[in-house]
């Protein structure tokens, strides 16, 4: 009997050990999600600039995130951990930890309702929200794989953020404009952006904002601006219709079916618009044909 008690009471006190001291999060919440991996990872991101005392970084992947917010006389910090069901749900499991509080959290959430996870919960539950709130300004449909044209281009090269790509485009629309009717030059389709450089884990882009022409001997020499061939390929394609703003919510859709189905893809996402968005009207008739690159057989 007393091999068994003491046995008893090194597993109790091996459990509260890890319960207070090992036991990474004070408060765990557990939510699905009704967008992929990808759109949840954005808009974390977007939602979190919305918070007055917040910061947020991204973990290893698009999976994990530890956002910090500032309330009161604590600091809580959030990991967000995010797992795909289906194409269009993600499962959310998010510790949740008060970096001056933790020990009388665990003394005190398993005998009562604290204030902090009433907090979290409330936080939680405003990012589903907003998550749900942001779904209804866009939508994605997936069309399969398609065989991207080649044409000639006269485009103007840009490095930012991909919440900050539209901005780059709308720069660029009176400006390409005024050298295509300033120079007779003859357009050949609808503008693009060909994606040369994503940085999936700081969400920094390279891109080439591209009007398709008409390749002649006259082309004139601009300072910023500058022609080139687009090589064609084979894509998976995608039909955004939202501001582009957030057309690469489109890019996470396309990724995330290359995934399941094991197809090789490279990861530079092209998109073609047909509106400008200087124009204004209504977003959701705004139509975007989003690409993304197969990888040769032979590579």
């Amino acid at each position: 009997m007393k091999k068994v008690s003491s046995l008893i009471i090194a597993a109790i006190s091996i459990a509260i050990l890890w319960y207070f001291f090992i036991k990474p999060q004070d408060y765990q919440i557990r939510v699905i999600a009704k967008s992929n991996t990808g759109i949840v990872n954005q808009s974390l991101k977007l939602w979190n600039k919305t918070l007055p005392k917040a910061s947020i970084r991204q973990i290893e992947d698009l999976t994990h995130l530890e956002q910090v917010i500032i309330t009161g006389d604590s600091t809580h910090m959030y990991k967000w951990n995010i797992a795909p069901i289906t194409d269009s749900t993600s499962q959310l499991v998010i510790d949740v930890k008060d970096l001056n509080h933790s020990f009388a959290n665990k003394l005190t959430i398993p005998f009562t309702d604290t204030n902090f996870e009433k907090q979290a919960r409330k936080t939680v539950t405003d990012f589903i929200e907003k998550l749900n709130t942001h779904r209804k300004e866009f939508k994605v449909t997936f069309v399969g794989e398609d065989q991207l044209p080649s044409t000639y281009c006269a485009c103007v090269e840009h490095n930012t953020v991909q919440s900050k790509k539209a901005l780059g485009m709308m720069e660029s629309y009176p400006f390409l404009n005024s050298v295509i009717v300033s120079n007779g030059i003859q357009l050949n389709g609808v503008p693009f952006i060909e994606t040369t450089n994503w940085n999936m884990q700081n969400d920094s882009i390279s891109f080439n904002f591209c009007y398709p022409i008409i390749k002649t001997d006259s082309l004139p020499t601009i300072k910023h601006l500058v022609y080139k061939q687009f090589t064609g390929r084979k894509s998976l394609k995608a039909i955004y219709n939202g501001n582009y703003i957030t057309s690469d919510r489109a890019w996470y859709t396309l990724l995330d079916y290359a995934n399941q189905n094991n197809i090789g893809i490279v990861k530079e996402p092209i998109e073609f618009f047909f509106n400008n968005p200087n124009m204004g009207g209504d977003a959701l008739r705004w139509k975007a044909e989003v690409f993304m690159p197969l990888t040769d057989q032979d590579e």
